[in-house]
């Protein structure tokens, strides 16, 4: 790939800040576009140009110096757009709305998305492929199943070149760059949390699912494995043409699996507190990442849970160490 310019939009945030760095270490000029909403200034990687501002004024910074957007700007907790799925819709869809029409009006007509499995909401069948039906069953979901449809729309009318990644389980650090989630919902840093003593234990949703030890099954892939499909999208696009892959390792894990890693990585006992089911919460989610290894030629290079673990328990350390 030759060296080019680059949007990062949400690059103040876990996946996009990874991103960003990774673009960098490939030689290519990034700014990073972020309102600090959930992000923060410190993950934006050293030699990035960084905007405070928002996605929905994109128009303001945007030209057609740009060879491409990567486009991370969204909000993702899902239990919050539950109770506020204004706020997602303002966000998710309004603000891609207004940096597709900024890209049109650039000339910039290469975008990879960020996207996510929340789109297929309860599957009947696993692996998931990129033809499952999409029936999101969250209002995060439904939003960027929304941006996935304008942007589809956007490449037949106009000619954009897009690439819609939808990833299953991020996981993992980059460096510098870890999960810092206000508030924390993901497993692997929750668990970490209790290794650190800043919880006593982790909730385990439901024992009794049809899996191996009857806890949720879960498709772990790291963020830096994240990263890299990314650049590969970039690669990959044409005009005309709205590319969706699916991101995962195509291996789960059980919650009592990542327990159990997470005290053989990091040497503490982790207490388990047994809990309800959680509505809506399938037994299994798996990807099949075929589509990614055909079209961009992806192939996972850190698959192993305890390598996940280990980078996420490093990073975790070395917050709590700062904070001291």
């Amino acid at each position: 790939m030759s060296k080019a310019k680059y949007l990062v939009t949400g690059g103040a945030g876990y996946v996009g800040g990874v991103v960003a760095a990774h673009l960098l270490e490939a030689g290519h000029a990034v700014t990073v576009l972020d309102d600090l909403s959930t992000g923060f200034a410190g993950s934006v990687p050293a030699g990035a140009a960084f905007i405070e501002g928002r996605v929905h004024d994109a128009a303001r910074w945007l030209d057609d110096s740009y060879d491409a957007v990567l486009h991370f700007a969204a909000f993702s907790q899902v239990g919050e757009s539950v109770e506020q799925p204004e706020k997602y819709a303002e966000n998710n869809v309004a603000g891609s709305e207004a940096l597709l029409a900024a890209m049109r009006d650039a000339g910039v007509r290469r975008l990879v998305f960020s996207s996510t499995a929340a789109v297929y909401g309860e599957p009947a069948v696993t692996p998931i492929t990129e033809s499952a039906p999409t029936v999101p069953g969250n209002p995060y979901g439904t939003t960027k199943l929304a941006v996935d449809r304008l942007i589809a729309a956007e490449a037949e009318a106009h000619g954009l070149a897009a690439c819609s990644l939808r990833y299953f389980n991020v996981a993992g650090a980059y460096g510098a760059q870890g999960e810092r989630h206000d508030p924390e919902s993901h497993l692997i840093p929750l668990v970490l949390q209790v290794a650190l003593g800043r919880r006593e234990s982790i909730s385990v949703y439901g024992d009794d699912y049809p899996t191996p030890d009857g806890t949720c099954v879960r498709d772990y892939i790291h963020v830096a494995d994240l990263a890299e499909a990314h650049l590969l999208a970039l690669g990959a696009l044409t005009p005309g043409e709205h590319l969706v892959c699916n991101l995962g390792n195509g291996n789960g894990f059980s919650v009592r699996e990542v327990v159990e890693t997470v005290r053989k990585v990091t040497g503490h006992p982790i207490p388990e507190a047994a809990a309800p089911r959680r509505p809506g919460d399938p037994a299994v989610l798996v990807a099949s990442s075929e589509a990614a290894r055909e079209r961009l030629g992806w192939v996972p290079s850190r698959p192993d849970l305890a390598d996940i673990v280990s980078d996420a328990w490093e990073f975790a350390r070395r917050r709590a160490q700062d904070d001291v």
